[in-house]
């Protein structure tokens, strides 16, 4: 990749739109469930598995299933995708109350 290559590149990446919303973690053999909330729901699956393939999830919980069940035991869905606000301060406070809402909905921890 030339060095003009990788700046249009890098301003591509940096114009694309993320869309904030609420997502799940299942464990399929327990039924446990854990509910997330994330400002780009493109990358969250990729860095939930990183994160718990390297032990260091801060759920312990979910931490634990995973270690005991494995990675093909869990299945990632998106519960909601949020409209874009203008103020971050809105967006945060919307998102904020949408996985409180999804929390209780399906009696899931938090991520």
């Amino acid at each position: 990749m030339t060095p003009d290559d990788r700046k249009v590149a890098i301003a591509a990446y940096k114009k694309r739109k993320s869309v904030a919303g609420i997502y799940a973690l299942r464990c399929t053999p327990t039924g446990q469930c854990w509910v997330g909330r994330a400002p780009d729901l493109a990358t969250i699956q990729n860095r939930l598995t990183f994160t718990l393939k390297r032990g260091g999830s801060p759920s312990r919980s979910l931490q634990s299933a995973w270690t005991e069940h494995g990675d093909s035991a869990f299945s990632f869905e998106v519960l909601e995708e949020l409209e874009e606000e203008e103020s971050a301060y809105v967006r945060d406070r919307v998102i904020k109350d949408r996985h409180a809402h999804w929390r209780a909905q399906l009696g899931a921890e938090t991520i």
